[in-house]
């Protein structure tokens, strides 16, 4: 895991007397490693390795890996979060159909839960909150930890579990529960699971309070894209803090399932797989599919929310993407958003003969009218880094490190950056803040 000094743009000290030498996290040992959760906040950053399936907490302060591995995932994971406290670490492992919860405290304890099809994760900068998304699903679950009173009430198998409550671990003492979110009017015998539109992410308000679900719609199979605001509060996980009940249901809706809120669902046109919340603004972006000489492709939006009126802009067009994979957002320098989609060869841009690339750059100093320039293709954008201050980004796009201008997205010189191997990420440890290149 090399490191390099993002001020000058080489990987050995600025006054050194030999360009050979070249610095890496000490320690560090890893099966392909391909994402990095960057907490610049509490000098860490968690590392996961597709490979082996481990998961490594790197000391930013002493450039190690003396954070150590994380034990006790089962399998390989699809998504992975640690709390910033490193207090719970909670995964979805599509192989092994189960969400995993670590609970890394004084009271210890590992517990798996079974979901077949489970495959996605979110979890709110606090770390209190953890939703659970199944593939190809309109449902949305939960973890909730339970009193010492709960687990001697749950106890007794499945017929005592609570209302909602899918799995309970380990089932002779319960010490968690993975719950499915529910109308309150529900009872045992009639179960009212609340509905999305293909669920694949949530993003929190800047306070806390609201979670809002993306609903990916056309771009996952479902019927519409749109983002279900949510409070948080009845979903907590920590103990004795939960509160309140979740929405109740109405009539369908075809933008937002079967959820009614008191504003009402948003319905996002140009698709909704990915977002960014900055104050009472957020920025979605998605695909939406198009008809293109007789067959189904997908093409790139990014649509700005006013969380305050709960309206939504125009889509702004932006680099294709897979659909339904996850993209990477971050706000940078001269106000910039940068955007980075994978196989962005295979959307509406390639077929129709337009521009194309992987990698967008959005300016948003008027975020009612954001302007976006698609930078050219140099291959699949898995991770970007804004280096706050210093007007630049870097990237992992097809590879390799690419380091861009944040004045015109224009290439600086990344010869002395370059590195042995496949790029998948990049994060910058010196960030102030923990939302420079992981978007909770």
């Amino acid at each position: 895991m090399p490191f390099v000094d993002a001020f000058y743009d080489i990987r050995y000290h600025y006054n050194s007397t030999t360009t050979s030498a070249a610095f890496s996290i000490g320690a560090f040992t890893g099966s392909l490693p391909i994402t990095i959760q960057n907490m610049p906040e509490e000098q860490v950053g968690a590392v996961y390795s597709s490979g082996s399936g481990g998961y490594t907490i790197i000391n930013y302060a002493t450039e190690s890996a003396n954070g150590g591995a994380v034990s006790g995932l089962n399998g390989g994971s699809s998504s992975i979060f640690i709390s910033r406290s490193r207090g719970y670490v909670v995964a979805a492992s599509q192989s092994s159909s189960e969400v995993t919860v670590l609970n890394r405290n004084t009271t210890g304890g590992n517990y798996a839960f079974d979901l077949p099809g489970v495959y996605r994760v979110s979890m709110d900068p606090g770390g209190s909150i953890a939703l659970i998304f199944v593939q190809n699903s309109n449902y949305l679950y939960y973890l909730r930890q339970l009193s010492s009173a709960q687990t001697l009430t749950y106890s007794g198998g499945p017929s005592t579990w609570p209302l909602g409550a899918t799995d309970c671990e380990p089932q002779a003492a319960p010490a968690w529960c993975l719950f499915q979110a529910l109308d309150p009017a529900s009872t045992k015998a009639n179960p009212l699971p609340l509905t999305f539109d293909r669920p694949v992410k949530a993003v929190f308000s800047a306070d806390g309070g609201t979670a809002y679900i993306l609903n990916c719609g056309p771009e996952c199979g479902g019927t519409a894209a749109s983002v279900t605001p949510m409070p948080v509060a009845p979903m907590i996980f920590l103990q004795g803090q939960a509160s309140g009940t979740l929405p109740s249901t109405t009539t369908p809706n075809v933008h937002c399932g079967t959820v009614n809120l008191a504003a009402g669902c948003i319905p996002i046109p140009g698709g909704a797989s990915n977002a960014l919340v900055e104050s009472s603004l957020m920025y979605v972006a998605g695909q939406k599919p198009q008809q293109v000489s007789g067959q189904t492709l997908f093409t790139g939006n990014l649509t700005v929310v006013n969380l305050t009126a709960d309206t939504a802009s125009a889509p702004v067009p932006i680099s294709d993407g897979a659909p339904g994979a996850m993209s990477r957002m971050i706000e940078a320098d001269n106000n910039t958003l940068w955007i980075g989609m994978t196989k962005c060869i295979n959307g509406v841009r390639v077929a129709t003969g337009q521009p194309y690339g992987c990698l967008t750059m959005v300016n948003i100093t008027n975020p009612a009218s954001p302007t976006a320039t698609i930078l050219p293709y140099i291959g699949d954008a898995t991770g970007i880094a804004a280096i706050t201050g210093l007007s630049k980004v870097y990237t992992a796009e097809g590879g390799q490190v690419y380091i861009h201008s944040t004045v015109d997205g224009s290439y600086i010189d990344n010869s002395n950056v370059t590195m042995t191997g496949t790029v998948y990420d990049v994060a910058y440890m010196d960030a102030i803040s923990d939302s420079d290149n992981t978007v909770y």
